[in-house]
């Protein structure tokens, strides 16, 4: 399985409009972080996880040439703004794009693509397909993946397990039950937004505590907000097994 982290930051991304913080201004591309997503290449499937406003300037910069599937999280903006870009892959692969989420995501997407989901619809928009999530494992073309339900204050988000990786994003607390669907998993991803406390988000020693629990052979961190600070300097802050994700960075993860 290859893993790419299309952007790791928060919702506003990072340099933050017309912030002139250190973070804003570094000349390290660390520290440039578009919205939080990720590509999941897994036995010959390519999976997206979230379409925010910065999809199709990911999906061209990682090359992403094919894409079988979309998964999404929850229906936060920064998580679902770029979902019209998809029709660049039903052109291509000539099909409509599966898309899974749950019931409220769906309902919301309908509400914010009205013209993809009318009944007279337009030349040219997105054809999507679409599976709803209940919390149960599923498939996408033959792989399983298992959802992990997670708290984003009080909004219910989905993290998902793929094999032998975990990823989750937008969340500040994680019951002992869906803790179990994660043990075992080689690499987690978790968001850490800031150092301080924030009312949705772990914070980064919150993020680190629960990686520890956790206890993966590598885990990376997510969903960053300028105000954690820059990339070198809080990476010499970390454990050895946990790192700062950043935009770009690739994974090889070898199942059990």
């Amino acid at each position: 399985m290859k893993v790419t982290f299309l952007g790791t930051g928060t919702s506003q991304g990072v340099p933050v409009i017309g912030c002139q913080c250190d973070v804003c201004t570094s000349v390290d591309f660390r520290d440039n972080r578009l919205r939080s997503s990720i590509f999941v290449e897994m036995n010959g499937v390519h999976i997206v996880v979230d379409t925010g406003p910065d999809f199709r300037q990911q999906m061209l910069r990682a090359r992403v040439n094919r894409l079988d599937a979309v998964l999404f999280t929850h229906a936060h903006k920064d998580h679902t703004a770029g979902m019209d870009d998809i029709r660049s892959y039903n052109f291509r692969q000539k099909k409509d794009m599966p898309v899974y989420a749950r019931t409220e995501v769906q309902d919301q997407l309908k509400r914010e693509f009205s013209y993809i989901f009318s009944e007279s619809k337009y030349p040219g928009i997105p054809r999507i397909a679409l599976h709803t999530l209940d919390g149960s494992p599923f498939e996408v073309e033959g792989q399983t993946i298992v959802p992990v339900e997670v708290m984003h204050h009080k909004l219910s988000v989905y993290g998902f397990r793929f094999g032998d990786f975990t990823y989750i994003t937008d969340a500040n607390y994680i019951s002992e039950e869906e803790k179990e669907k994660i043990k075992g998993s080689k690499v987690i991803v978790l968001n850490a937004l800031q150092k301080e406390d924030h009312i949705s988000h772990f914070t980064l020693d919150e993020a680190v505590e629960l990686m520890q629990e956790l206890n993966p052979e590598k885990g990376y961190l997510t969903h960053i907000s300028h105000r954690l600070g820059l990339h070198a300097a809080v990476s010499q802050e970390l454990p050895e097994n946990i790192e700062l994700a950043w935009d770009g960075l690739q994974l090889s993860i070898e199942d059990h």
